[in-house]
């Protein structure tokens, strides 16, 4: 049977995005934080939501009425963050919403650890593809993250995003109407991983947007990891 409900941690405007994603201070992003997470990684700033349990059941009518409400508050997208487990309950509630009205543009914010098959599915519906690409190797990817054969999969996923909405395009305002951008976060004695990552970023398309992370900080298990139980350095970045 179908799961009619899915689960929520937090929803509202925000303006922790890359600057094209949330407009100025009377604007925001529409974010809606998705309970639970496909990677188990063990410097995850937000654990409580993606591996505590933290949340609150809504429904698909719920979920759709929450997006409708972003777009009254005067949100510039409908941001959701985390949203790939709970993809079949999120189509159905994007397209009730829009039957409704819902007019703004559609983020996928995503870890990137995702299947083309499932990416294509919110064909369509997306047209802000936000993906992580964390990795440039999958020794890494298993250390901190459990991720098997992250590099092809991840690698997969951008090819998909970029083939459904092509490179990032902004307005008069500089907001972003559609398009990818892709974040990587530098980790502390990890150089050689992120200089990976960007080669291959920059191998399937050099003009990716791409938004490199500087703000790392030892959470949640990254302490049982004393090679990254620090923030990086000014000479790291």
């Amino acid at each position: 049977m179908a799961q009619t409900k899915v689960k929520i941690a937090w929803t509202g405007k925000h303006f922790g995005e890359e600057p094209p994603l949330f407009g100025d201070k009377s604007q925001g992003a529409g974010g809606i934080f998705f309970s639970g997470c496909n990677l188990r990684c063990v410097f995850c700033q937000n654990w409580q939501i993606s591996q505590g349990g933290m949340g609150k059941e809504y429904s698909i009518e719920e979920l759709a009425d929450i997006m409708l409400d972003l777009q009254n508050s005067g949100a510039v997208n409908i941001d959701l963050v985390t949203p790939t487990i709970w993809r079949q309950q999120v189509k159905t509630a994007l397209q009730l919403a829009k039957s409704k009205g819902l007019i703004l543009p559609i983020v996928w914010n995503s870890n990137g650890y995702e299947q083309p098959a499932i990416l294509k599915q919110m064909a369509g519906l997306v047209d802000i593809y936000l993906p992580d690409f964390k990795y440039g190797d999958d020794k890494t990817a298993v250390k901190y993250s459990r991720a098997h054969n992250y590099v092809a999969t991840a690698t997969a996923a951008v090819k998909e995003m970029l083939r459904q909405t092509g490179n990032l395009q902004v307005n008069e305002q500089g907001l972003a109407r559609r398009g990818v951008i892709v974040r990587h976060l530098i980790l502390p004695n990890n150089i050689q991983n992120s200089l990976t990552a960007l080669k291959i970023l920059q191998s399937i398309d050099p003009k990716l947007h791409v938004s490199l992370m500087r703000q790392y900080y030892p959470l949640h298990r990254a302490k049982n990891y004393p090679e990254i139980n620090r923030q990086i350095t000014e000479q790291e970045f």
